[in-house]
């Protein structure tokens, strides 16, 4: 299958832009002259599709598997009607949109929102303020998102150009998961079981699972390229459980962007992106046709004891041959790219560390220099009590869990920003939330004898304006694990990080104050820490949670709520009229 692409602006690109933005995307409004306000709809529908030979009826947007991109320029307004025709209870997230005011149109259901409901709709209405890049959408209900995900496509503002070469071609890479059961039926039976759940079949690009799986060569991934170019490549993680290497066979790839935030270029043969995070990538081809074809692959990368899918998603990379060659690209040798090791945390390691802001005049990287708030959240695994009528699959009889400071957050029937909004969070949260461990201890020693969390809706309380530092830290209970932690409504500096306990008197030292990544999804070191920093400049309740689908099934989440500030432009806004019902 071929590969729609963007070409970039001048005038001939501009008309391109709106002509691929209408034909993609037929269900989007022609907008206002100035380009300001885009408007999509979202019909929530049940689709036939088949992978690996197993056809199977699964959720999905306008129909399409992925769904639907999303393609606007900084600064644009988007009213996405979402419609649902489905059984299950639905909600849409807006992964790294910032949501300034807006946090009514957030997402995460019994967050922000109540779900929508079947039969019902809701229009998420936000602007993009002062983002630009790759992010994408997702369900944010239960397991839907492995069905229910697209990308979400930011351009610079008319006539601003990017602070890299400008690409011939850009290409959105999207990864996912596929399962040949219902992933819904996957996640019930594991919170019934109180075991960990059965893994996917296959992983995709663009939704396809490629030539490495049985019964899927001709659901392969092609990218056709032309000799002596630059591609900019968008690739979003959005698979439930598994971080991602990426490579492709005798090609160099220079990181641009990460999370919609530029950094400072550096090449990698291999990249690593969380589910969450999103990685730009400029490709420049051989400067002649090379004679072969090159995979690229992805498959994962293990740090926890449970299992995992073991497998490898691959698609092609063709050259387009010169018009008078009679080369055959069958009989092309076809190249393999190497990955590292399964559980190779070096490179991760070393991978993170290359990333930095671009730190420019134009796009500076605005890092609290003082702190008003330090808090210590140990992220990690743990056990709940088996119910005395059944048997559970977990650690020595019990249930798996999952806790920031030993809280393992029990989701509500009412959705948190409406109860704070209205002033009645009695009896839907508590304000409490630990800001440090209730009982320390080794975090990444020998675990602790009783390994069982709490169990509350709690939340962290900020003022308007507070800066804040978060120091993340994984713990060994059940086995030291990497948790791609993801914050809602903002993004934070990644300041500092490093193994095994974080020493507040000693660490700090080594914090990078200048020019620190900048992202809304970071990964929490397996068996280490890191330190973050933002300004909590955004009023609304903002969910924090693992984006490992099953640590959040399990409770790996919380959520903050920033208050107003004093100023009109620092205050939430009502809700809007349609706002779901629970």
């Amino acid at each position: 299958m071929g590969t729609s692409f963007l070409q970039l602006p001048s005038f001939l690109g501009v008309l391109l832009f709106s002509c691929i933005t209408l034909c993609l995307l037929p269900e989007i409004a022609h907008a206002k002259d100035t380009g300001i306000t885009r408007h999509y709809k979202f019909n929530i529908k049940l689709q036939n599709v088949t992978r690996l030979c197993h056809t199977k009826s699964i959720v999905t947007v306008n129909g399409q598997f992925p769904g639907p991109r999303i393609v606007a320029r900084e600064g644009d307004r988007l009213l996405i009607k979402v419609v649902n025709h489905v059984q299950n209870n639905i909600s849409i997230h807006w992964h790294g949109i910032r949501q300034l005011q807006s946090g009514w149109a957030d997402g995460p259901a019994y967050v922000t929102q109540c779900p929508i409901q079947t039969g019902q709709s809701y229009v998420y209405n936000f602007t993009i303020v002062g983002q630009r890049g790759t992010l994408f959408w997702h369900a944010h209900i239960s397991w839907l998102r492995s069905t229910l995900y697209g990308p979400l496509i930011i351009l610079p503002k008319p006539n601003v150009p990017y602070p890299f070469q400008k690409p011939y071609k850009e290409v959105p890479i999207i990864f996912g998961e596929w399962w040949n059961a219902d992933p819904e039926a996957v996640i019930s039976q594991a919170l019934q079981t109180g075991g960990g759940p059965n893994v996917s079949d296959a992983y995709t690009f663009n939704g396809l699972p490629g030539p490495l799986y049985n019964c899927s060569a001709k659901d392969t991934f092609k990218l056709k390229v032309k000799p002596n170019k630059t591609y900019l490549l968008r690739f979003i993680n959005a698979a439930l459980n598994d971080e991602l290497f990426f490579g492709i066979a005798n090609h160099t790839l220079t990181v641009v962007d990460v999370d919609a935030i530029y950094v400072k270029p550096f090449e990698t043969n291999t990249i690593l992106i969380t589910p969450g995070q999103t990685t730009n990538v400029l490709l420049k081809t051989k400067p002649n046709f090379p004679n072969a074809s090159f995979l690229m692959t992805a498959r994962p990368y293990v740090t926890g004891l449970g299992t995992f899918d073991n497998s490898t998603v691959a698609g092609i990379l063709k050259y387009e041959s010169p018009s008078h060659s009679a080369v055959s690209i069958k009989k092309l040798p076809l190249l393999k790219p190497t990955l590292p090791p399964l559980n190779d945390t070096s490179f991760a390691t070393n991978f993170t560390s290359k990333l930095r802001s671009l730190a420019s005049p134009q796009f500076p990287a605005n890092v609290p220099q003082k702190v008003d708030r330090h808090f210590f959240f140990t992220v990690g695994l743990g056990t709940s009590p088996c119910d005395q009528s059944q048997t559970c699959q977990g650690p020595n009889g019990t249930r798996f869990a999952a806790s920031v400071n030993n809280v393992s957050f029990a989701t509500p029937t009412t959705a948190l920003l409406q109860a704070h909004f209205t002033g009645q969070s009695n009896g839907v949260y508590s304000p409490f939330f630990p800001i440090t461990p209730i009982i320390p201890f080794n975090y990444t020693g020998n675990p602790p004898i009783n390994t069982m969390v709490s169990n509350g809706t709690k939340v962290m309380v900020l003022p308007f304006n507070t800066s804040v530092e978060l120091v993340m830290q994984d713990t060994s209970i059940l086995g030291a694990e990497s948790h791609p932690l993801h914050l809602h409504g903002f993004n934070f500096f990644v300041v500092g990080q490093g193994f095994g306990n974080y020493d507040p008197n000693k660490d700090p030292a080594n914090f990078n104050l200048v020019d620190p990544i900048e992202r809304n999804t970071v990964g929490v070191p397996s068996g280490g820490w890191v330190a973050i920093r933002f300004l909590a400049d955004n009023p609304g309740v903002w969910f924090m949670h693992c984006h490992l689908e099953i640590h959040t099934s399990w409770g790996l989440k919380m959520a903050w709520v920033v208050l107003d500030g004093k100023l009109s432009n620092q205050k939430l806004l009502p809700p809007p009229a349609d706002l779901p019902k629970c």
